[in-house]
């Protein structure tokens, strides 16, 4: 445990706080805006199902957190030569029973609450269920984790863009139209975002803890592009819809644009725990981009 922790001595409410990471929540919280955006575009939302699906979009990250915590500290990736933000399982603040014991009670809150969302969306829930929730065990955990191998940046991708998305409008409206699966492109590309961030940042003692994602495979240059490209991306889309008969209110994200420019000249120059609150930034990006997008989309 680090000097520092010892000496502040966190309750136990704080030491939770911080093993759930609130701040990385935005990602859950945003992909179930949109979705409800376009089913109020579309003229009916299930108020109901729409707070389920946003809960256990929570959950689901408050658990896959719990897992990153747990599982990176048992495999050697967490060390005392972290960059990142305090980990609970690391820093000997809970053992890594307490956080696996966490991380199953947050699934299964979220596996009761898909039971009510498969009364109302069918099989395709169970399938959106039990995918998510296994992505988020095996984002680090398993035989093969998904993050050690290269494919963290896909799977974020897919599952905070399209999956939630999609999945979100099929309980909150009953259907998902073609316009779903473009909407979804920025919400994803901006919560990889997020991850390139933590990537390029951790670099170098990734490469000692054996684990390889793009940044390791590719280089700290490739991270710093990958993140300028994801950005680029999800400024597109806005313009698209506008292209395609949405009203001027679904230019609204292009307000954050000068913020988005501002994030990605500062990744390009910081190394280290200086990407720290550039990580932070970037989830904040994601949420106000997320809220504005999700009123112009609504807005029709």
């Amino acid at each position: 445990m680090t000097a520092e922790v010892l000496e502040a001595r966190p309750s136990r409410l704080r030491v939770w706080l911080l093993a759930c990471r609130p701040a990385t929540l935005t990602v859950a919280l945003v992909p179930v805006l949109v979705g409800v955006a376009l089913a109020h575009a579309r003229g009916l939302v299930r108020p109901w199902s729409a707070l389920a699906a946003l809960l256990g979009a929570v959950l689901i990250q408050v658990g896959t957190n719990l897992a990153n915590d747990v599982f990176d500290h048992l495999k050697g990736a967490d060390t005392a030569e972290r960059l990142g933000p305090l980990r609970v399982t690391q820093a000997g603040l809970l053992s890594p029973r307490e956080v696996l014991r966490g991380m199953a009670l947050a699934f299964g809150l979220a596996t009761a609450l898909g039971v009510y969302l498969v009364w109302v969306g069918g099989w395709v829930v169970v399938c959106i269920g039990v995918a998510s929730i296994a992505s988020g065990v095996a984002y680090t955990g398993g035989p093969y984790p998904l993050g050690y191998h290269g494919l963290g940046d896909l799977f974020v991708f897919v599952f905070f863009g399209p999956v939630a998305v999609c999945g979100t409008l099929w309980v909150a409206h009953g259907a998902v139209p073609w316009e779903a699966l473009v909407a979804s492109v920025p919400v994803g590309a901006l919560a990889s975002a997020v991850l390139v961030v933590n990537n390029t940042r951790d670099h170098e003692t990734d490469v000692k803890a054996g684990k390889r994602t793009l940044v390791v495979r590719l280089g700290r240059s490739f991270g710093v592009g990958e993140y300028a490209a994801l950005l680029a991306v999800a400024f597109l889309v806005p313009g698209l819809f506008l292209a395609w008969g949405r009203g001027f209110w679904v230019l609204l994200p292009w307000l954050t644009a000068p913020w988005a420019l501002a994030l990605a000249r500062g990744v390009a120059r910081a190394e280290g725990r200086a990407l720290n609150p550039l990580l932070g930034a970037t989830a904040r990006l994601l949420l106000v981009f997320g809220a504005l997008f999700a009123a112009g989309l609504a807005a029709r």
